[in-house]
């Protein structure tokens, strides 16, 4: 018998808390970050779990509704006695959240969002493992001056997620001073793009686009805009879901730049990309992709910082033994937490879609 009193934590198990979007229009990314995690969680509970404790994730479908994450944060909380949060997919569901997750002190990891929100104020309970959208931004810019463009549209989602967004574009902009020339939004859980089209491709047309919004959204925009004959290019940040966005496209994906915020899934020259797909293989899943990729990534970090916080597991020693991950290297992906920074990582990557769906670095 181990001596403590946490809750989700028994002498056989670890509860851990999850509320992402399995429907709607964000599905494939929820869908994604759960089955990555799920792999590595299942495999380390097949070598016997944590000092002897199996991990059970229990995820509940938001359908990137902020109300609903946050009624399932309440019920994670109160019913399911989720010992720490993990995983939530998107902005305006986690802001949603924040307040409970302020309030109770659980620990809340590898939130699948880039906004500031979580990262200011500093927030000693929450921890992010992916770059944010400033940086995000800063790299599309940087790349937009490089290639000689000084013009930039911006389409962005109308909600947190989307403002963050295009906050962050407008100070990437002023830094490799582009010129925004127009903006326009999209509603959350929606394809009416018509007016967007408008604005930023025919009455205002810059040298490039810049999209903060879902697969769908994104994907219903630049195709319109195609049969404008508007040839991009069309930059989008990782929240988009390449993979789902290349399936929506179809045809239409050449000349689409997405920005990434782990390493590449396909690519195994990275050890951390191979124990990805052995990880994958042996849970008997046969895609790879990249939210999947963040979801083990998220997941390997939790479990380390449980393994590290000792038999005898606690919340505050969980937000300790994270906290003391300085420069942690799980084989090509570095995350670097400490008493003041809880922005784990920077890294970033381009990689261009072409015109057979294929996504090149």
């Amino acid at each position: 018998m181990f001596a403590h009193a946490e809750v989700g934590v028994t002498d056989s198990e670890i509860i851990i808390g999850q509320s992402a979007a399995l429907s709607g229009a964000a599905a494939e990314l929820g869908k994604g970050v759960s089955r990555g995690a799920n792999a590595y969680f299942d495999q380390i509970n097949k070598r016997g779990g944590i000092h002897g404790r199996k991990i059970r994730l229990v995820t509940l479908d938001d359908g990137y509704e902020p109300d609903r994450a946050a009624a399932n944060t309440k019920k994670l909380l109160e019913d399911e006695n989720a010992f720490a949060l993990f995983g939530y997919v998107g902005t305006p569901t986690s802001n949603a959240s924040l307040p409970q997750i302020k309030q109770t002190g659980v620990p809340f990891i590898a939130p699948y969002t880039g906004a500031d929100s979580l990262r200011e104020p500093f927030t000693r309970n929450v921890f992010n493992i992916r770059a944010s959208y400033g940086d995000e931004a800063k790299k599309i810019a940087e790349f937009i001056s490089k290639m000689g463009m000084n013009t930039i549209n911006v389409l962005y989602q109308d909600d947190a997620y989307g403002s963050a967004g295009l906050v962050a574009m407008q100070e990437a902009a002023a830094i490799y001073k582009l010129t925004i020339k127009a903006k326009a939004t999209v509603k959350r859980n929606s394809t009416d793009v018509s007016r967007a089209v408008e604005e930023l491709i025919v009455n205002k047309p810059a040298n490039a686009v810049f999209i903060v919004s879902a697969y769908k959204s994104s994907a219903a925009f630049i195709s319109a805009a195609r049969a404008r004959n508007s040839i991009g290019p069309f930059y989008n940040v990782s929240f988009v879901g390449t993979e789902a966005l290349v399936n929506e496209l179809k045809q239409n994906a050449n000349g689409v730049i997405v920005t990434q915020v782990v390493p590449s899934p396909y690519n195994a020259i990275k050890p951390v990309a191979q124990d990805y797909q052995k990880t994958m293989k042996a849970a008997g899943i046969n895609t790879v992709d990249y939210p999947s990729m963040e979801g083990y990534l998220g997941a390997r970090i939790l479990a380390e910082g449980i393994k590290r916080a000792g038999r005898d597991l606690n919340r505050e020693k969980l937000i300790n033994a994270l906290e003391g991950l300085h420069n942690y290297d799980m084989g090509g992906f570095r995350v670097n937490f400490s008493g003041t920074n809880r922005s784990g990582s920077q890294f970033i990557d381009l990689t261009v879609l072409d015109s057979s769906g294929k996504i090149r670095s």
